[in-house]
């Protein structure tokens, strides 16, 4: 399997519901690093997984509509736990639903899987993979 990484990065604030997350229960934020791995069995006839430019550009439009927001404000969220682990999951379908769009040029429809990473810090990440 080949692959290629993009990277970007958002601050967000949020609080959590549920004992389990104690101090993280009250509004707090957080910076995260943003990983997007796009996998393919083949090389395109370019010899590429995907345009590093246009994978750069859409994981940032993607990040872009969650840089520097509330999220406990945005209807998307309203009443969700918005850890780590859901996020990258909402990054890597919201890439899911450019890549079927066309966003990432027709040779991107090859592409097998997304894997996204979020570190929350140089000890501690979270990853979700999903095929397209």
């Amino acid at each position: 399997m080949f692959s290629i990484t993009v990277r970007d990065h958002i601050m967000i604030a949020h609080s959590f519901h549920g004992e389990v997350f104690g101090p993280a229960q009250r509004l707090h934020g957080a910076t995260f690093l943003v990983d997007a791995t796009f996998r393919r069995e083949q090389l395109d006839e370019g010899n590429i997984v995907v345009d590093i430019g246009l994978a750069t550009q859409e994981l940032g439009a993607v990040v872009g509509e969650l840089n520097y927001r509330n999220l406990d404000d945005e209807p998307d969220f309203s009443g969700i736990n918005t850890s780590t682990e859901y996020l990258a999951k909402v990054v890597a379908d919201r890439l899911a639903e450019r890549i079927h769009k066309g966003a990432l040029g027709e040779n991107a429809k090859g592409i097998a899987a997304i894997t996204v990473t979020l570190h929350e810090s140089h000890i501690a990440w979270a990853s979700y993979e999903r095929a397209l």
